[in-house]
């Protein structure tokens, strides 16, 4: 089993012929309401993968429609608590260069107390996987009983923050980091080398898999003994919204179903590729027939191992 202790929030998107300027008053040119947040994405990929995955999470009882997007996904939404506070929402404008500006509303996403978090964790057992991100509160206690439960936890630290930096990251089996987040972890230039920054990494955190992904330059997994190496497939991106959750969710699926690493690699790498290619987070998570139809006709990408 794994479980999803994950933000749910609402995107509010504006089109926009360019970005607000202070003091200015812009009519935007397009609207629209969306499920978002990395938690709900990532748990919305892992079941559109054909994974088993039951979302820990809050949710204001006037957007009870998300219930719905989630559960007909297959996404087991029972410990989802409904909530009288405000839902986590974004306020997103997108110009008509496709650049954006985002302002961040937690909500209820930050209303964990430590008897919620007591309910949830009874539902665990030694071996299940948590998977977390950084858009809910009281990580740092969850990250301990995890562990003292005999969890095994994967951590993907967005958005970076300075509180990730004082969070117990040994205690992690599994990293999913961009180049940014692995910098900022190990305090090195994201500019600095692939290779530096691993090696950093490992330096760190020598017990921890990294999962490095690298935007069109491909992905790198990292453990204490092998670094694999995979390119991206060449695709034309219209919009990379939800690709690092696509990754995540497919990623984690295949390992639920003992695919081994190069497996789950491929897979998740084929799901991004066919995300970008459309536009939007949530609407753009593709179904596993989807991707199983799209690699038939490419070709394989090319493992380099070292």
């Amino acid at each position: 089993m794994l479980y999803n202790y994950g933000s749910i929030n609402i995107d509010h998107v504006y089109r926009v012929p360019h970005l607000v300027r202070p003091g200015e008053t812009l009519t935007s040119h397009g609207y629209r309401q969306v499920l978002g947040g990395k938690g709900a994405n990532q748990s919305l990929a892992m079941a559109r993968a054909g994974g088993d995955v039951t979302h820990w999470g809050r949710l204001g009882q006037q957007d009870r429609w998300v219930l719905e997007t989630l559960a007909s996904a297959g996404v087991d939404i029972t410990p989802i608590e409904l909530t009288a506070e405000p839902s986590g929402h974004a306020l997103i404008q997108v110009d008509d260069h496709g650049e954006n500006a985002i302002i961040l509303h937690p909500g209820a996403n930050h209303g964990f107390t430590d008897a919620h978090l007591a309910t949830l964790m009874a539902s665990a057992r030694a071996g299940d996987w948590l998977l977390l991100q950084n858009e809910c509160n009281a990580l740092e206690r969850l990250l301990i009983r995890a562990e003292a439960q005999e969890l095994r936890i994967a951590f993907n630290p967005a958005p970076m923050s300075a509180n990730v930096l004082r969070l117990p990251l040994e205690r992690c089996q599994l990293l999913f980091l961009n180049r940014g987040e692995a910098a900022a972890l190990v305090d090195r230039n994201e500019h600095d080398t692939v290779d530096g920054l691993l090696e950093a990494l490992r330096q760190r955190l020598p017990t921890s898999q990294v999962v490095l992904t690298l935007g069109r330059d491909g992905v790198v997994f990292q453990d204490a003994t092998r670094r694999l190496r995979l390119p991206a497939h060449s695709v034309e991106a219209i919009d990379t919204t939800a690709a690092g959750d696509t990754f995540i969710g497919y990623f984690m699926a295949a390992l639920q179903r003992d695919n081994d690493i190069v497996e789950a690699l491929r897979l998740a790498s084929a799901a991004s590729a066919l995300c970008v290619q459309r536009e939007g987070a949530a609407p753009s998570i593709p179904v596993f027939s989807e991707v199983a139809e799209a690699t038939r006709t490419w070709d394989e990408l090319p493992l380099d191992e070292a």
